[in-house]
């Protein structure tokens, strides 16, 4: 219950600082641009597999919220669409054209990975291809499968069997479930395959049930909306319309952009907190996640295994992505690790691990960030503080003198020694105190 209070203020917080709002403005605009596209991509498939005359239903039921006007637009939508002539495009244009319809989705993809705090985006090959699979074959899938459903629903079998109770019941509550049903799954599909991240199936159902009930039942309320709003049509004229539409559009990008908060929140409780913004991590942190992450990358090129994803990183660890990539971007930088040219991409030791330090390692997490921040040299000391300091560092140097990445790969799980530095490997193997993850969070 906790939870669940916690997650509506963290959405009405994100709500209201404007970010969402924002992106889903972003998107309204970007569709009117690429909508007459995206549908003539579509529909120039869907007449070759003769299901062409099912596509105007559909827009019908996803403008029913329009009322009489949705009807009005529909027909307009359809008229454009059958207006425009590849054969006049040429090239340039038939680019253009693909273009347009794609840079919706590629709009789509980047506030799904703002959302999962994800930066780093996919190659751009591979992102162009799956767009022109979903307009290919997305539309193919989806009308076979209404065309399938409709043909069994029609047979002399299945309607005999409807005729006996209960099943003409529970066929006609299914009918009444199958919109919120249909919408749930698309949502769903929507939040496992957009992110540039593991997303789970838990949580992507939950955003997916959750934003599904919303966007039917704004339908609704926006129907009743539109039907007493006469004084649009009095003021705008014939851009009432147009008009409305926008807000529809708002309003049902608006519902898809928090169910996938929900699902993010769902699935990484941590960022339920009253700040906005990242989890930061503290200094012991950094050092325990570096070596943490070292040491697994090592292990696997030790033993012959894959090279660790990004994803699997964070899903073995448990840590927040924005961590888990600032320690590898730090470790890039060092020369430490190198990242491999596959989508997505895995990270291999960059150097001997025998000959990398575990001294140099924590050297190089503590530095991270100092030609962007103030460094050390920013900062004038009196020579007491600055030979305290110096003590601390060479301390810390001599506890780990001669301990290398390899040798901290190779020791074994659990309470085991690496040779005189014991401590050190039992350090790296040990989870974060419950202290230290609330630093993590501060």
């Amino acid at each position: 219950m906790l939870r669940l209070v916690r997650l509506v203020l963290v959405l009405a917080r994100d709500v209201a600082y404007g970010q969402l709002t924002l992106r889903a403005m972003s998107l309204v605009y970007t569709t009117l641009l690429s909508l007459v596209p995206l549908l003539a991509l579509s529909f120039s498939v869907l007449k070759g597999f003769g299901v062409y005359n099912q596509i105007q239903p559909m827009l019908l039921n996803l403008l029913a919220p329009l009322g009489e006007q949705g009807e009005d637009l529909t027909r307009r939508i359809i008229q454009f669409v059958e207006n425009i002539n590849v054969g006049v495009l040429g090239s340039v244009g038939l680019a253009l054209l693909i273009y347009t319809a794609v840079s919706l989705m590629q709009k789509l993809e980047e506030t799904f990975n703002y959302i999962w705090h994800v930066t780093q985006l996919r190659r751009l090959g591979l992102r162009f291809s799956n767009y022109l699979s979903v307009l290919v074959v997305g539309p193919v899938l989806v009308f076979s499968a209404l065309g399938i459903t409709a043909a069994v629903m029609s047979t002399s079998l299945v309607r005999q069997i409807l005729a006996i109770e209960p099943f003409g019941r529970m066929a006609y509550a299914f009918g009444q479930l199958l919109p919120y049903l249909l919408v749930t799954i698309a949502f769903a599909f929507a939040y496992l395959s957009m992110p540039n991240t593991k997303v789970r199936l838990g949580p992507a159902l939950v955003g997916g049930i959750v934003a599904g009930f919303l966007w039917q039942s704004a339908g609704w309320g926006f129907a009743l909306f539109a039907g007493a709003s006469t004084q649009y049509a009095a003021i705008y004229s014939s851009f009432a319309i147009l008009i409305l539409f926008m807000i529809w559009l708002y309003v049902s990008w608006l519902i898809l952009l928090l169910g996938a908060s929900i699902a993010f929140y769902w699935q990484r409780p941590e960022y339920l907190v009253a700040e906005a913004g990242e989890p930061r991590l503290s200094n012991r942190m950094r050092e325990r996640l570096a070596l943490m992450v070292m040491r697994l990358v090592a292990q696997h090129h030790l033993q012959g295994k894959p090279a660790w994803t990004l994803s699997q990183l964070v899903q073995t660890l448990g840590m927040p992505m924005h961590a888990v990539e600032a320690i590898l971007a730090a470790l890039k930088q060092a020369g430490m690790l190198a990242e491999t040219a596959d989508d997505p991409p895995a990270y291999l030791p960059a150097r001997d691990l025998g000959m990398v330090g575990v001294a140099d390692l924590l050297a190089e997490v503590r530095a991270a960030g100092e030609s962007r921040f103030l460094g050390p040299d920013a900062l004038r000391v009196p020579a007491e503080v600055q030979g305290v300091l110096v003590q601390m560092e060479h301390a810390a140097d001599e506890a780990v003198r001669g301990l290398t990445v390899k040798q901290l790969a190779e020791s074994p799980e659990g309470p085991a020694s690496c040779n005189s530095a014991a401590n050190h490997c039992d350090l790296a193997t040990e989870g974060p105190s419950a202290s230290e993850r609330s630093d993590s969070q501060s």
